[in-house]
Formats: C-alpha cells, sequence, structure tokens
C-alpha cells in the first residue's frame, strides 16, 4: 500500500499563485492532490501534518554546488556524495548537479564515473541530476577560485569521449565562449540537450551574443568571474542583464553580489530567468578554517570563503534555504518569485518541469514546508520525510 501524508493549513506556492489555507496530498513519490480545503482533496492520510500558515514549497534544485560538511564531488568517494547530498538536502535542496572545478582531464573522469555509479544507488537524500563540468575550458584572465594549472583550451574529443561513456550524465558545462574552439563545442553540446553557460570569462558583449546565437543559454554566478558592465562596453554582465535568452544563476549570501545588484538583476531578467546557487565548497556547514579547492588552499573567515594566496572569493558556504530567505528578506523577492528562482527555473533550464519543480499533482513529491517567518521545518524528497540540517 502506497503511504499517504496529507499537510494541512498551509500557504502552497503553486504555479498558478498561492493557495492560503490549503492541503496538499504526498501519495508515495507524487503528489496526489493540491486543495483551496484544509481536509484536502485525497483519500484517507496516513500521516497528517498540520502546518499551521506555514509556506509549502517545491523542493529546491542546485545546478552550481562543489561539496558540503567537509566533502568535495571532486573526492569521487560514494562517502563524500552520500556528505554532500546529505547535508545540502537537509537544508532543502532536493536535486543537484555534482559541479566539479577547473582539473585534470582523469580527475575529471573519477566524479563522472562517480556519479554514475552513485546514481545507480538508492538513496533518500538529494537526488544527484547529473554533472556540471565547470571549467576546464575557461579564461586564464578570470580564473577565480579555479586551479590556473589545468585551465585548458575547449576539447570538444574529450567533451564527445565523456557523453558516449556516460550518457546522459553531463546536464551543464562551464566555458569562456571567447576562447578558440569554443563555438562548435557549444553548438555540438546544444544539440544533445545540455545546458551550456558562459563563466570565467574575458568576453566582450558582442562574444556572448554569438555564443547565444551558437546556443549558449546561461551565465553562471553572475557578476563574478566575468567581463563586467560599462556604458560603452557592456561586457559579459551587460549581455546577460540585456538578453533575454540568457538565464542568471546568482549567489545570494551578501558577500558576492551586493543586494542591490541581485534586486537589479531580478528586474531585468524574465520571471523564468533567474536561478539561485550556492555554489558551496567542502566548509558549508563548517566553521571557520582552511579548506581545499581544487588544490587551492582556501581560508574560511566568519563563513567568507576566499583564496589564501590573492584573496579572490572561493565558492561559499551557502545553503539554498539561506539563499531563499535571503533573497526575499534582503532584496526583497516575494516568497513565490524566491521560489520559482530556487526551484521551477532550474528545472526549466534541465528541461525536467514536467517531472518537478512545482506544487502539481502527478510530480514528484519533493516538497519543503518553511515556517512564516522562513525557517525550514520538515523536507520531503520522493515523499520520504528527511531530518532538516541542525548546526
Amino acid at each position: 500500500m502506497t503511504s499517504k501524508v496529507l499537510i494541512a493549513n498551509a500557504n502552497i506556492v503553486t504555479e498558478e499563485g498561492v493557495v492560503s489555507g490549503g492541503s496538499v496530498v504526498l501519495a508515495g513519490e507524487r503528489i496526489e492532490s493540491v486543495s483551496p480545503s484544509s481536509a484536502g482533496g485525497g483519500s484517507a492520510a496516513d500521516v497528517v501534518v498540520d502546518a499551521r500558515g506555514g509556506w509549502l514549497l517545491p523542493g529546491f534544485i542546485d545546478v552550481h554546488v562543489h561539496g558540503g560538511y567537509g566533502a568535495d564531488f571532486m573526492d569521487a568517494t560514494p562517502e563524500a556524495l552520500e556528505t554532500i547530498t546529505r547535508f545540502h538536502s537537509g537544508n532543502g535542496t532536493t536535486a543537484m548537479l555534482a559541479t566539479t572545478v577547473t582539473a585534470p582531464h582523469d580527475r575529471i573522469v573519477d566524479v563522472l564515473k562517480a556519479v554514475r555509479d552513485y546514481r545507480q544507488r538508492e538513496t533518500p537524500y538529494a537526488r544527484l541530476l547529473g554533472v556540471h563540468l565547470e571549467g576546464p575550458f575557461i579564461s586564464h584572465k578570470w580564473p577565480g577560485a579555479q586551479n590556473p594549472a589545468y585551465i585548458v583550451p575547449p576539447q570538444k574529443q574529450w567533451v564527445e569521449q565523456w557523453v558516449a561513456d556516460y550518457p546522459g550524465l553531463i546536464r551543464q558545462l562551464t566555458l569562456a565562449p571567447e576562447t578558440e574552439g569554443a563555438l562548435e563545442l557549444i553548438a555540438w553540446l546544444r544539440g544533445r540537450g545540455i545546458v551550456v553557460a558562459a563563466g570565467h570569462t574575458d568576453a566582450t558583449y558582442e562574444q556572448i551574443e554569438t555564443a547565444v546565437e551558437a546556443g549558449l543559454s546561461q551565465a553562471v554566478h553572475t557578476f563574478n568571474a566575468m567581463t563586467g558592465l560599462h556604458h560603452r562596453k557592456p561586457g559579459t554582465a551587460g549581455a546577460v542583464l540585456s538578453d533575454d535568452r540568457i538565464a542568471a544563476e546568482v549567489i545570494a549570501d551578501g558577500h558576492h553580489v551586493h543586494p542591490a545588484c541581485i534586486k537589479l538583476l531580478a528586474r531585468a531578467k524574465p520571471a523564468d530567468k533567474l536561478i539561485l546557487i550556492t555554489d558551496a565548497m567542502a566548509a558549508a556547514g563548517l566553521g571557520d578554517g582552511l579548506y581545499d579547492l581544487g588544490g587551492l588552499a582556501v581560508v574560511v573567515k566568519d563563513g567568507v570563503a576566499r583564496l589564501k594566496e590573492g584573496d579572490s572569493l572561493a565558492g561559499s558556504t551557502l545553503t539554498m534555504i539561506d539563499a531563499f530567505r535571503f533573497v526575499v528578506e534582503k532584496v526583497g523577492v516575494s516568497v513565490p518569485d524566491a521560489s520559482r528562482m530556487a526551484s521551477g527555473n532550474p528545472a526549466r533550464q534541465l528541461g525536467i518541469f514536467g517531472e518537478t519543480g512545482s506544487i502539481t499533482p502527478g510530480k514528484r513529491a519533493d516538497v519543503l514546508l518553511v515556517t512564516p517567518d522562513l525557517r525550514l521545518e520538515r523536507i520531503w524528497i520522493g515523499g520520504r520525510e528527511v531530518e532538516p540540517f541542525r548546526k
């Protein structure tokens, strides 16, 4: 028998609007019903949860996350992947892309193997939807916290082999579109349904526009590690702000981007083209100290991660619930809009919105209960309840 959960007295964020004081029935791995009545629209439930006026949101989808709680996807071990998915699921992430850093060819292959094998296991934690390759095809001028020793021009033959060996696993690839061979690779990737993003790039406005014509559709951590906006040279940032075809990731932690610039981005982008990410590294969930990111030493102080040499920001210690809360409380984004940025929009970019990313009957039961003051209270992933992370 399929177990059913009735969540009543909730403010349910749906694609059509907020259902106030309504209820949702989860039946096994799926959402069975959404009802304006607190009594629910489904059959008798095995478990009844009183939301007490809290927000019911679709689970967060993080397309750009490197690690957490002491583990990094580059570790390429089952234990590391379990640690990362467990930590971030406890902070509201119900699905994610395992994100690499610029590294040698064989290290990237190790991650692909590890994620492929891990996805064959049953896990109650955040689902690994696939892999986001961030680098190594980036600009030497904008390495950020990527190891410059391993930056190489786009190697189409590498990617062709990886896609052949691990079909369906690579879901996003970040590169500098101005580099030699990038446009050919962009078109090839787009033809296979892989999201191509600009990042760590010295591209001009015109070069980004050319790349969009070739199939580029996203920008990673907007404003960070890219050419900035100038009124005579719009740069990568100007292209991201003005071209409605580009989905913009943003790290909403108050350190990477000023709230005013996030507000500007939110006003500039269509409602379905702004995506919250964490860009979290292994230090997320832990205290200050010395950490490693792609072979580079990172110092975390007061929750801010910076390279020990050069002082560049090095990923973040952010979680998706904190990013969600930040854009609501500090930027002034509405709860439904913030939910779209954290769930629906990444699902659309990945082509999985028919399966997840909103509270809709028939979709996966990836659901979050958040208190009126935006504390994460309860989490369901595929209908199974997961404990929130508590420090």
